[in-house]
């Protein structure tokens, strides 16, 4: 064998293993969210809340949870109150971030919310939602459907 045919071997052979060793999924992701969660979860926590807007797929149903207030509590679990009915459920801010996406913005956040009835809570408030806007007095949600493509939006806003 030649001394060039090894030489250029080498050099095939370096290539093909820096190459193979250097991808944008091997990048850690150094975005750390606790903070804003932190945020968010104490700015829900100051008060009680009402649903503003609930936009299903296109479709206003706001009206399902007019008259109703939303209390946040500490400890995870959430009351749906209207006066007459007392709906409880759970919620959470969580990190959703899976190291593959290099944005800096909300959506590596989800606002989860859980009801287990009445059954127009459990199918259009319980969900995993992706933060579009929040403040001390609104937070905006959005989900994208996986099953059918449809985009729901929920806006809270304090009282």
């Amino acid at each position: 064998m030649s001394t060039k045919f090894i030489y250029g071997l080498l050099i095939m052979l370096s290539f093909s293993l820096m190459s193979s060793t250097c991808s944008k999924d091997d990048d850690i992701n150094t975005n750390d969210n606790s903070v804003e969660i932190n945020q968010i979860k104490a700015t829900v926590q100051s008060g009680s809340w009402r649903i503003t807007s609930f936009i299903d797929s296109g479709t206003d149903e706001t009206s399902h949870f007019t008259g109703y207030s939303f209390t946040f509590n500490s400890n995870g679990t959430l009351t749906a109150s209207n006066g007459s009915n007392t709906f409880n459920g759970t919620w959470s801010v969580t990190d959703s971030s899976n190291g593959n996406d290099d944005s800096n913005s909300n959506s590596d956040i989800d606002f989860n919310i859980y009801f287990a009835t009445p059954a127009n809570f459990n199918d259009d408030l319980t969900e995993d939602w992706d933060i579009e806007l929040y403040n001390s007095t609104k937070i905006q949600l959005i989900h994208v459907s996986g099953g059918n493509g449809g985009t729901d939006t929920l806006t809270f806003e304090k009282i």
